[in-house]
């Protein structure tokens, strides 16, 4: 794994929770508007009665889902987090940091260091020659 593998994880993660939490946000929808319709005429044989119980089900687990990756993030950020801080340079760390850990655009961190995209680039390169990977 290149230091820029390793340094993008928790981004790759932060996707798959944002991911889930707009699949949960949908089945929170489909669960709102599962009615029970009362009525005379007889019903299908073949309906599924227990749609909002699976509804309920496929929540549960895509939270529990959800909490997993979220601890794998935290534990991972941690780990990042500690690479960046063992990097000498100090202009390098604080790059790192802003891309990697708060998820800056490089245009911001071209901005919040006073430089422009291109010389971003060419620090960040370096920064990533300067990093010891801790990944397992």
């Amino acid at each position: 794994m290149t230091a820029k593998e390793y340094l993008g994880q928790a981004y790759r993660i932060e996707q798959r929770i944002n991911c889930k939490l707009e699949q949960i946000k949908s089945l929170h929808d489909l669960a709102e508007k599962a009615t029970s319709t009362l009525s005379d005429i007889p019903h299908s044989p073949n309906r599924n009665i227990h749609s909002m119980e699976n509804v309920i089900v496929k929540l549960v687990d895509m939270e529990n889902e959800i909490n997993a990756e979220i601890r794998e993030l935290i534990k991972i950020k941690e780990d990042i987090k500690a690479s960046i801080q063992a990097v000498d340079d100090k202009e390098c760390a604080m790059l790192l940091e802003l891309r990697y850990i708060s998820q800056k655009s490089w245009e911001d961190i071209a901005a919040v260091m006073g430089y422009s995209v291109s010389h971003t680039y060419l620090i960040h390169r370096k920064a990533l020659r300067k990093v010891k990977l801790n990944s397992k």
